[in-house]
């Protein structure tokens, strides 16, 4: 921050900021709902109030490139020559973005035949001899040769501040030898020529030993070796480069640095851009006020009503330590319609959380925190624990009386370790935005709070720290803790009172929230409280086959290879693979390096043995180090069961996730990955269970499509790729080939995922024109399936959305993108999305009327224990697995009415692997 009374000047480098908004992935899905990109302009005007704020007395000025060559491509034609042309969707935010800078008040130069950097350099060269201070907001280090004692840089994507010595600690040069460093390494990008292989290092060091260029170039003939060779080879060009890199300090400016200011914003003409844009929080900024801190950055905006709820609210936080104050609590928690209900703990594993105090609100502005187990030094007096929950027992466990709370399923699986069962659940602000809206926002309380509230929450390192000296909550101030924890009751019943009313616009969307997701939730709690049993030794042995086979695999590669190299290096495997045993360079990276991703290897393993073995490798090291490695780590030592967490509110489709560990992942195509489901096993006396549905998605095309063809294979209880099969190859069903029935089998699951001609020939490796046929073929055959699904893209072009079955709405932000490749995308996502939501749906519909079942017999010899995919796991006692089973698979076919009838397949075994 400046020190001096003097307002610093702040240049803008609008050019670089703008590029590098464009290429933030969240903000690549920011779009009005007409299509019109805002992902960039977001990113800029963001970064602009952020300076603002930061500067808030400072001369704000922003600079763009112009269109058209510069006096650079005069110098040096190839200038620049490899930049390949700006994208559509980012040309077209340029001119909407300096409408909404001019109308801000801010001045915007944008100067032909010169770029940016020499505008900025001009500027700030002006302001140097005036002594004035200056900030250079940029994420470009050729700026850096501009720092002096009165100009710094900032980089406000990064926050990261650099004057005089920070340019020595990050480049190693000081600023008045940038350009010789610049110089001697070039820039593919700008296709500066420089010294052929001259990196950053070999710069330094030259620089070190002679300090400029003039004199780099007069000790060539000292600097030994290939590198002095490219050195002397380069002395006619490098002048050139030294020009081209040198940023132009005297541009011909109509005004000078004293005489460009900010004006007045235009507040209209910036409204109505805002509403043009659909720019909503910088909206409702402009019409509180700018009352709160808001960010329009991370939130892809959607069609429901995004408006910002009041957040400039007077609080009052109460902190109680005495029985008379929790007593006077205690009632107004009874006599409330909803409370809200926080937990505070020493740990976010809800298995080793102990409880250091509870937190409550009743009326928005109004909270109170109960300290209980802070124990830090010099820690006041706070009411004994037990006592406390033994006066809000019967309040916690009412089935009447109704709670919110963010992600309430933590603090029930936290209270069940002190006896309590908590029960009342009714409303949970994560889910009520995962239900209104899955891809609008993360659904955690900061992020929910900005979008729905406009306010800033305390977050947890404000008042703990971080890192390795972070404090737990039972080391926290009481006082710190207090407000934290206060706010957190108050905001959650803020977010109710704010996202609730827009859930019950639709009463779609309120039938999933009531109908499906909050009866789960104590569902998932009992499953999460329960866990599941694994054999330890067995994950052990596994894990010491397959380090025996991982160092088998690495004395073949380096065998292949015919030298050492570290198998986990991408560097090295490029030099090895493309270099050193020239094998074709497939795809890549984004950098232009070879890529060596997993899809590239796939294909390279067809023809080449290294790409095989890496790909060995690979798998078998993410299975030791993700599950047989870290499983045995995850066993409770007071339960000796593993207890996952599942997610309700992070897919866009409605599908369970989990954590430590994720069930979802576990490999089940290789040996050795089905073997780490052996280590899942039933305690003594009983049997593991796994009940999973059968071609569900299939199922649910045929019955949102209500296809005749699809429909009849279903209901006669048809194979129905091998009925696909003989449909396309126009041959009789006891015909069909097992080649025939897997080309059907792909085209039949292809579909469901959008996936292309192209998609489908390298598929099956037939040629394109083959595949297009099949395709054909299936849908003459299935007329009704792609009528759905021309239906179905025009439902979510008009909308911007498609429902499931049971009305869960999934929001679709670039089905009308300009660019076309998300579109695209959009549009595939518009036709699976139904089928894998509805399947979702239906397995958590299954999952209600199970437990509903399982709670009826109360009979501890059932136990409902995993849920992964279209699957259920059970632990069933072997007297009665037989009956039980039959029982579940009825539940299941019957959990939802489609016009095709639902398969549930059950297993029965020792361990997972033998159930399924």
């Amino acid at each position: 921050m400046p020190t001096s009374d003097q307002s610093p000047l702040i240049l803008v480098d609008g050019s670089s900021y703008l590029f590098r908004a464009y290429h933030v992935p969240y903000l690549q899905a920011l779009s009005t709902s007409d299509g019109q990109p805002t992902g960039a302009i977001t990113g800029v005007l963001n970064m602009l109030k952020s300076l603002k704020k930061d500067y808030p007395n400072g001369n704000v000025v922003v600079i763009f490139d112009a269109k058209g060559k510069t006096f650079r491509n005069d110098m040096y034609p190839e200038y620049k020559a490899n930049r390949p042309p700006m994208p559509d969707d980012l040309r077209s935010q340029i001119a909407p973005l300096h409408e909404i800078i001019t109308a801000m008040g801010l001045p915007l130069l944008v100067i032909g035949g010169v770029e940016a950097d020499d505008v900025i350099g001009t500027l700030s060269n002006q302001a140097t001899a005036l002594g004035m201070e200056t900030v250079i907001s940029t994420g470009d280090k050729d700026m850096a040769q501009l720092v002096n004692q009165h100009v710094r840089l900032i980089n406000t994507m990064t926050n990261v501040e650099m004057d005089e010595a920070g340019v020595v600690e990050k480049f190693g040069v000081r600023p008045d030898q940038i350009i010789d460093y610049l110089a001697l390494m070039g820039d593919k990008v700008d296709n500066i020529p420089g010294v052929e292989k001259c990196g950053p290092k070999t710069a330094v060091k030259w620089l070190t030993a002679y300090p400029t260029l003039k004199e780099v170039m007069a000790n060539a003939d000292q600097i030994k070796g290939k590198v002095g060779e490219n050195l002397r080879s380069a002395l006619t060009q490098l002048p050139l480069s030294f020009e081209l890199a040198t940023i132009k300090l005297d541009v011909d400016l109509e005004q000078s640095v004293e005489e460009i200011k900010p004006v007045g914003a235009d507040l209209e003409t910036l409204k109505a851009l805002y509403e043009k844009y659909e720019l909503r929080r910088l909206l409702a900024d402009l019409n509180n006020g700018d009352k709160a801190e808001k960010s329009d950055s991370a939130e892809v905006e959607d069609s429901s009503d995004d408006e910002v709820a009041e957040s400039n609210i007077d609080v009052e936080y109460d902190i109680v330590l005495n029985k008379a104050d929790f007593q006077g609590w205690l009632d107004k928690l009874t006599n409330s319609e909803v409370f809200a209900f926080d937990t505070e703990t020493t740990s976010v594993d809800y298995q080793k959380a102990e409880l250091v105090g509870l937190s409550f609100s009743v009326e928005v502005g109004k909270a109170a925190y109960v300290p209980v187990a802070h124990d830090y030094e010099d820690a006041p007096e706070q009411l004994d624990r037990d006592w406390v929950l033994a006066q809000l027992k019967p309040l916690l466990e009412s089935e009447t009386q109704n709670k919110v709370g963010q992600n309430l399923k933590y603090d029930a699986n936290v209270l069940s370790h002190y006896d309590i069962a908590m029960k009342g659940i009714t409303f949970d602000t994560m889910i009520e935005s995962y239900c209104l809206n899955s891809v609008a926002t993360r659904h955690n309380m900061d992020a929910l709070a900005d979008k729905y509230l406009g306010y800033k929450t305390v977050h947890f390192e404000d008042i703990a720290g971080k890192g390795a000296k972070q404090l737990t909550f039972n080391q926290i101030e009481i006082e710190k803790a207090g407000h934290y924890a206060a706010e957190d009751a108050d905001i959650t019943l803020r977010l109710h009172q704010a996202i609730m009313p827009k859930l019950a616009k639709s009463s779609s969307q309120l039938s999933v929230f009531n109908e499906i997701e909050m009866p789960l939730l104590p569902v998932l709690a009992r499953m999460e409280q329960y866990g599941v049993l694994i054999d330890c030794d067995m994950l052990d042995q596994q894990s010491h086959t397959i380090g025996t086979r991982l160092s088998e695999l690495e004395i073949e590669a380096h065998n292949i290879a015919g030298k050492s190299f570290n198998l986990s290096s991408p560097k090295q495997l490029q030099t090895i693979l493309f270099e050193e045993l020239k094998i074709p360079v497939l795809k890549k990276t984004p950098k232009g390096a070879p890529s060596t991703a997993e899809e590239v290897l796939q294909e390279l393993a067809l023809d080449y043995p290294l790409p095989k073995v890496i790909l060995e490798n690979r798998g078998l090291s993410k299975l030791k180090s993700t599950y047989t490695d870290k499983l045995p780590l995850l066993v409770d030592p007071k339960t000796n069961r593993v207890h996952t967490s599942y997610h309700q509110a992070v897919t866009a489709t409605g599908r369970l996730s989990s954590t430590d560990p994720n069930l979802q992942n576990i490999p089940i195509r290789s040996e050795e990955g089905r073997k780490i489901r052996l280590a899942f096993i039933a305690p003594t006396d009983h049997k593991i269970v796994a009940i999973d549905y059968s071609q569900i998605e299939l199922r649910i095309m045929a019955h949102l499509s209500d296809d005749p063809g699809l429909v009849k294979a279903f209901s006669e209880g048809k194979d129905v790729h091998k009925a696909t099969a003989a449909e396309i190859f126009a041959v009789p069903l006891d015909e069909v080939t097992s080649d025939q029935r897997r080309s059907a089998k792909a085209v039949n699951f292809g579909l469901i995922y959008g996936m292309s001609a192209f998609g489908l020939a390298k598929q099956l490796n037939v040629s394109r024109h083959t595949a297009q046929e099949y395709m054909d073929k299936y849908f003459e055959r299935y007329p009704n399936v792609s009528q759905y699904m021309e239906d179905t893209r025009q439902q979510a072009s008009d909308t911007g959305y498609v429902e499931t079955l049971f009305g869960r709405r999934l929001y679709l932000p670039d089905i009308k993108s300009k660019n076309g490749m998300r579109k695209k995308a959009a549009e595939r996502a518009a036709i699976n999305a139904p089928m894998q939501g509805t399947a979702a749906d239906i397995i958590k519909k299954a999952m209600l009327s199970v437990d509903a079942w399982i709670l009826e017999q109360n009979d501890p010899r059932i136990k409902m224990t995993m849920q992964v995919h279209d699957e259920l796991v059970f632990e069933i006692h072997q007297d009665i697995v037989e009956e039980t089973t039959a029982k579940l698979v009825d539940i299941m076919n019957n959990a939802v009415e489609m016009s095709v009838p639902l398969i549930a397949e059950a297993g029965i075994g020792e361990n997972w692997e033998q159930a399924h």
